[in-house]
């Protein structure tokens, strides 16, 4: 029988450049790791929170990569401009399309051309939702390519011309999509190969299984009068697992009743007694 092995992370790669590099700043990339590739007006967002913690050190590990392309270097003219008033007339400024077409080239740069190998993403408040179901579909891509937008938005005709799928972050507006791209960065990274130190961590947590989380406790056992509940410290693995799945259905309906009822909906009919 033959053994199935592993998916491996690959080897450290070197690329070549024609600019000089800071060897102790710019970290080993692992071969056809996951990359994450951002468009935006401001480049020295990046990597913010993103280089902290369990992202940061895979950042670090070469398990996954980040380029931040300043939109500004592709604008119009002495000043770069990169957007211009609206068609029809109205508030505010709009992202030119020829300036983000010509940004877009650098960021798609060596990428596949399929969209499910690697989707193009549009930080609007009019996309679809983001949720953990997009996050372990982008884990499974070679990488992503995002647009933060500005002001009144970008040209549609960008959109329409390299298939750009528009992602919201909530029903809310914010003043421009960096926040947006590294929370669902951070989403999506965290479910590559070997940047969870538990691999189970990510099977347990919210909406891994389309509920929301059990709640945890530590020590001490007792804090202020509260106790940890006495099946946690039972040892009684089963009954853990039961209490820890009641608690997530219970805290699941009560919170998010649209996912316990899809939830529920998923079930297997219970079978019939004869």
């Amino acid at each position: 029988m033959t053994e199935v092995k592993g998916k491996s992370h690959g080897r450290l790669s070197v690329q070549v450049s024609l600019k000089p590099r800071d060897l102790m700043a710019e970290p080993p990339r692992v071969k056809n790791a996951w990359r994450a590739r951002i468009v935006t007006l401001f480049p020295e967002a990046f990597p913010g929170t993103l280089g902290l913690s369990i992202t940061g050190k895979a950042l670090d590990q070469g398990l996954w990569a980040l380029d931040a392309i300043p939109l500004r270097q592709f604008g119009e003219g002495k000043h770069r401009n990169v957007d211009d008033t609206p068609a029809g007339g109205g508030a505010g400024m709009v992202l030119r399309a020829d300036v983000v077409a010509r940004a877009l080239g650098e960021a798609c740069h060596g990428l596949p051309m399929d969209r499910e190998k690697c989707p193009i993403i549009y930080l609007s408040p009019r996309g679809k939702r983001f949720d953990q179901a997009m996050a372990r579909k982008w884990a499974a891509a070679e990488g992503v390519v995002m647009i933060c937008g500005r002001f009144e938005g970008v040209d549609q005709r960008v959109l329409d011309r390299y298939q750009i799928e528009e992602v919201s972050l909530g029903d809310f507006v914010m003043t421009g999509g960096e926040i947006a791209a590294q929370a669902m960065i951070d989403a999506t990274v965290r479910l590559l190969p070997g940047v969870l130190g538990n691999a189970a961590s990510a099977d347990e947590e919210s909406f891994s299984d389309g509920l929301l989380e059990h709640p945890q406790y530590t020590r001490p056992q007792t804090w202020e009068g509260l106790e940890i509940p006495a099946v946690l410290n039972s040892g009684n693995h089963g009954e853990v697992e039961k209490w820890r799945r009641a608690q997530s259905l219970e805290i699941t309906k009560a919170r998010r009743p649209e996912l316990h009822e899809a939830w529920m909906a998923r079930q297997p009919a219970p079978k019939k007694k004869r």
